[in-house]
């Protein structure tokens, strides 16, 4: 029985408030002064949804670790939660999408890491999950030599994979160049930003984040009305270095944001990489550090960086393939995950867990099996392919 107009007109404005309550408790619980990321999710675990949180009765909360007298008070502060209202308002206005860590759009790369965002705020058109992402900082003091290096290095990763993001953070120098560069060969590009939607730092860049609208985004975990404070730049750093599969440190001197985004990105161990330079030469001491360093691998182009990634495109042999698997017999859940990577590329680790509805746990010991039989490869960054 087909449903009448005003009763489906009901039934999706029950939804969106639903949708709203729901996004109320999801924002509110990162508003909560003594409550950062990592106890945040100590409080899901502990209670399911973040709506408990707001709702549990104190002494029930203080049984939490991580959880004082003092937090239990701001969690019972009303106005932690007119706040939150206040930013769905705006996120309506500006066409904001709101990705909670529990959400499938919620970029699973930076699930993995320990601090990773409960919340991140993303208006743009970008796949966060897509198949292949890097991140390109640099100083933002970019010499000639330096930006001349990003536009190649994109240039070529366009004509192989033109559907690979590039992140960057927007800043001076080698960030934007990596960005416009990315726009002129037509590459998704996002852009990570320390500070709310509701402004463009540098106001300078305004106009590449519009058109970075139109193909990748902005990405940030601070709610409007943010300022881009110092401290604020090291917690960007953090997304761009855990969003990505790898980073690429293109120009940096002894010390920067360049390397502080490397560091994080080896914490979190990412594979990073690192184009070098004269000795002499003060932007190139960064990246020739870290390569002296073993923190990075040097690289030149973007075939370096393909072949360390294993992302070479190989001519398929399906035939092999096929012969392979003739003499190991696959279990039924073996052969769904054998059937799901047939079909794409490649699948990180997490996207192929949501796809199956399995647990990592469970899903980890198959591929681990499959690897062991020859069934499945195993690349860097969690990625996984058929031979």
């Amino acid at each position: 029985m087909a449903m009448c107009p005003m009763c489906l007109c009901v039934s999706i404005n029950n939804y969106k408030i639903m949708q709203n309550q729901n996004l109320i408790y999801q924002i509110g619980i990162t508003l909560v002064k003594g409550i950062g990321n990592i106890i945040a999710k100590q409080i899901l675990e502990n209670l399911g949804e973040p709506e408990s949180l707001f709702k549990e009765k104190s002494r029930i909360l203080e049984r939490i670790p991580g959880i004082s007298n003092k937090v239990v008070q701001e969690i019972k502060n009303p106005q932690v939660l007119k706040q939150a209202e206040k930013e769905i308002a705006f996120i309506e206005k500006n066409k904001i999408q709101p990705l909670f860590i529990t959400d499938l759009a919620y970029p699973q790369r930076i699930k993995e890491c320990i601090d990773s965002p409960v919340m991140l705020y993303f208006r743009g058109n970008a796949d966060l999950n897509t198949t292949k992402i890097i991140s390109i900082v640099g100083t933002r003091h970019a010499t000639t030599y330096g930006k001349e290096i990003t536009y190649a290095l994109l240039k070529d990763f366009a004509a192989l994979y033109p559907d690979i993001l590039v992140v960057s953070g927007l800043a001076y120098g080698i960030d934007i160049a990596a960005h416009k560069a990315a726009l002129q060969e037509n590459l998704p590009t996002v852009g990570v930003l320390a500070h709310g939607l509701d402004r463009i730092y540098p106001y300078q860049h305004r106009e590449t984040a519009c058109r970075m609208i139109e193909n990748g985004g902005l990405l940030t975990d601070f709610i409007s009305g943010t300022n881009p404070d110092r401290q604020n730049f090291v917690k960007r750093n953090r997304i761009v270095a855990g969003v990505s599969d790898c980073t690429i440190i293109i120009e940096s001197a002894s010390k920067g944001g360049a390397l502080i985004t490397a560091n994080i990105a080896n914490s979190y161990n990412k594979d990073i990489f690192a184009i070098p330079g004269k000795v002499n030469d003060l932007y190139s001491r960064g990246c020739n550090q870290l390569i002296k360093e073993k923190k990075a691998a040097l690289v030149e182009s973007a075939d370096d960086i393909m072949r360390e990634m294993c992302w070479n495109k190989l001519q398929e042999e399906k035939p092999h393939a096929i012969q392979r698997t003739i003499f190991y017999d696959l279990s039924s859940e073996e052969q769904i995950v054998v059937d799901i990577l047939s079909k794409t590329e490649s699948m990180h680790l997490n996207i192929l867990a949501i796809e199956l509805n399995m647990p990592v746990s469970k899903l980890s010991v198959l591929l681990f099996e499959l690897e062991m039989n020859g069934v499945v490869r195993c690349l860097p960054g969690g990625i996984y392919r058929l031979p």
